[in-house]
């Protein structure tokens, strides 16, 4: 694992926090459709989750909680996480504009369990551009496997690592797939409003598929199912092109790249 920032917790707190404000405006979240009814999970999420009345959920790296509380409204109690205090209370807020009951909590996903003690959900959920934040799966997956009951699951929907592999224009390869060096960037706008006023460093790590599964199965879990799909749900990279049914591919790879993988892993 490559060195890191020790600060690098408040570096990408201030990120998303500068984020947080452009994505609850943007068209991309579009806040009103959801306030009227709409919900933010997609196929993908909605198949590997199934019923989820009734279970305790925990969402890690929640952002602005659209997710936590779609899962909040199909009857699940629900606790969404996330670094950035200004994402945390936009969430708190909307829970509070509709009604729902959905928990959150502002804390680093490495420092959760001094925050949720003696807790334990049969799912942990976590999804799109979420793995890249932290650098050591190891302690990930400590935790995902802590906050998991017996037989609980974890449901993760991941933007695939070759994806980032790729400069901004998807025409060559500028970084390893590998978890190989603290990538530190100064980001201009975001994905969700490319002209938003927005210039911020960021610090991120790529993952390969065999460093998210070897964590996991390093802490005893067991994969009850992995996928992969040649499209994103979202129209988050530049030059994607509408496929139709929320599926955006790269028209000059389309169908050759892997945008987005998913797992199931079951504590035994």
């Amino acid at each position: 694992m490559p060195d890191y920032p020790a600060n690098y917790t408040d570096i990408n707190r201030a990120l998303w926090n500068t984020k947080t404000a452009h994505h609850v405006a943007s068209e991309f979240y579009n806040v009103p459709a959801f306030l009227a009814g709409a919900s933010s999970l997609n196929a993908i999420e909605l198949e590997l989750l199934g019923d989820v009345a009734g279970q305790r959920v925990l969402h890690l790296q929640c952002h602005f909680g659209q997710d936590s509380l779609s899962l909040s409204r199909l009857g699940a109690q629900v606790t969404g996480v996330d670094l950035s205090d200004a994402a945390i209370a936009e969430a708190r807020a909307l829970n509070t504009q509709l009604g729902l009951d959905a928990q959150f909590v502002c804390a680093d996903v490495y420092a959760l369990p001094q925050h949720l003690q003696q807790q334990q959900f049969d799912v942990v959920y976590t999804t799109y551009g979420v793995l890249g934040w932290l650098p050591d799966l190891e302690r990930w997956a400590a935790v995902v496997t802590h906050f998991l009951r017996p037989g609980g699951r974890l449901v993760l929907v991941e933007f695939h690592p070759v994806v980032w592999m790729f400069d901004n224009n998807f025409t060559r390869f500028d970084y390893s797939y590998f978890n190989r060096e603290t990538i530190t960037e100064l980001e201009t706008g975001t994905y969700a409003d490319r002209a938003a006023p927005i210039e911020a460093t960021s610090v991120s790590w790529n993952h390969s598929l065999s460093e998210v599964l070897g964590a996991l199965l390093g802490q005893g879990l067991e994969i009850r199912h992995f996928d992969e799909y040649d499209y994103s749900p979202y129209n988050c990279f530049a030059g994607l092109e509408d496929a139709g049914e929320r599926r955006y591919q790269c028209p000059h790879l389309r169908g050759k790249l892997p945008m987005v993988y998913s797992v199931v892993a079951q504590k035994k």
